[in-house]
């Protein structure tokens, strides 16, 4: 199981004692100046039509055709490296897609322990803020948790869900400033004093077990530290303006949805609420009906038009061109907010990953499985490039953890291979 914030406050040193060991095994990161400091994921879903996703050329000379998927990036591209070729291991269709996109469905006995990748970033990066990571949904839990909708796991089938209402979004993020300030301070004390006394009965039971049982003890008294440091930290942001509202599962309002929920992202960064956020757009075998790009088909139904139906291909084409123009308005969002605790933007501080748990959508395979990598200044990897690559995403994802200072040569199933991606 994965902790639950509320549990542990509600449940005192009893619950906490009573419950499961936390199961994870934080990797072997070498920090320095050098590795990068933030993490945002982005994804959509259903994959995608390569011949209209691809770009013009390889190398740094590429370029995005008029009418292409990604096209709304066309003015970018010197800040991207767009990612093509790679295939999952083992992994074929909707459901495995979506479980080996960020997990390269690791065990608990691999690197990563059967965390995806932002998950297992966040051991490394994530201490120090109020939130170890921070998971959005934009209408994603209709049809409950379950390998179609989650793509964050905290261990083997462990899900981590997003949260699908931009309200409860902003609530979480700025609870105690939100509070009457002296019901605040109460409520902190009480809490802390639950706390306190989880910590003591956890140490003093440390002190009397083997070695083995003490590992698995210290997951736990780790996890208490998380939510110590929740409780003490609001970041470097008062709360703005709450977000409308919305029908969570609107269809009509999901655009709205959003860029409430790409808002609260950056905001979350740019404030050091988290330094591991991901957006998730629906999930697999999902998506809206987008109305409001003049289409009657949803999301999914568009991803299986075949090539002999041109007007449908079309109508999936200007879907994802939507969703490419919500990335492009991510980037806008992030570029201009300067970076909270160094020079230059938000952006260039941050990785950001635009990934899909599917290629081609109509043979519903993982192979040719598109990424797009942003932001950074381009030391962890090249950008203003298309590089055409080949083999398994495990090298994509090494790459990623790389970039944070682990020294692991592999993440999840072993058997698919080592090394990371050449990048730079």
């Amino acid at each position: 199981m994965s902790w639950s914030r509320r549990a542990v406050l509600q449940g005192g040193a009893a619950a906490v004692l009573a419950a499961p060991f936390l199961r994870f095994l934080q990797g072997d990161a070498n920090a320095s100046s050098g590795d990068a400091c933030r993490l945002l994921v982005f994804f959509t879903p259903n994959g995608t039509v390569p011949s209209r996703w691809m770009p013009n050329g390889e190398g740094p000379g590429y370029s995005f055709a008029a009418g292409s998927i990604l096209e709304p990036l066309a003015s970018r591209t010197s800040d991207l490296l767009v990612v093509s070729g790679l295939d999952f291991h083992r992994a074929d269709n909707h459901e495995p897609g979506m479980k080996a996109m960020l997990t390269n469905n690791g065990a608990a006995g691999d690197v990563g322990a059967g965390m995806s990748v932002d998950q297992y970033i966040a051991t490394a990066i994530g201490n120090e803020t109020k939130f170890r990571s921070l998971e959005l949904g934009v209408q994603t839990s209709a049809w409950g948790g379950n390998d179609q909708t989650r793509m964050c796991y905290g261990g083997p089938g462990q899900y981590v869900t997003p949260d699908d209402n931009p309200i409860g979004v902003y609530q979480r993020m700025y609870a105690d400033l939100l509070q009457d300030p002296a019901e605040a301070a109460r409520l902190l004390r009480r809490r802390q004093s639950i706390l306190d006394a989880s910590m003591a009965d956890l140490d003093d039971l440390h002190r009397r077990l083997g070695a083995a049982e003490r590992i698995k003890l210290e997951a736990h008294l780790d996890a208490l530290r998380q939510v110590e440091q929740g409780l003490s930290s609001s970041g470097l942001c008062d709360p703005g303006v709450a977000p409308a509202n919305f029908g969570t599962y609107d269809n009509d309002s999901y655009p709205e949805i959003a860029d409430a929920q790409l808002d609260l992202a950056v905001e979350a960064l740019a404030c050091d609420l988290s330094r591991v956020v991901s957006v998730q757009m629906s999930h697999t075998v999902g998506g809206p009906v987008m109305t409001w790009e003049g289409l009657s088909d949803a999301h999914h139904a568009l991803s299986h038009m075949d090539d002999g139906n041109a007007a449908g291909v079309a109508d999936f084409v200007t879907a994802e061109r939507w969703y490419a123009s919500r990335f492009a308005a991510l980037l806008d969002r992030m570029e201009a907010i300067p970076d909270p605790g160094g020079d230059g933007s938000l952006l260039d501080n941050t990785v950001v990953l635009w990934a899909k748990e599917m290629g081609d959508s109509r043979l519903h395979i993982c192979q040719g499985v598109p990424f797009i990598l942003a932001g950074g200044t381009g030391e962890h990897y090249t950008l203003g490039r298309h590089l055409a690559a080949s083999g398994n995403h495990v090298s994509l994802l090494v790459s990623l953890i790389q970039m944070f200072g682990f020294a692991d040569t592999t993440f999840g199933d072993a058997t698919a291979g080592s090394g990371p991606l050449g990048l730079t």
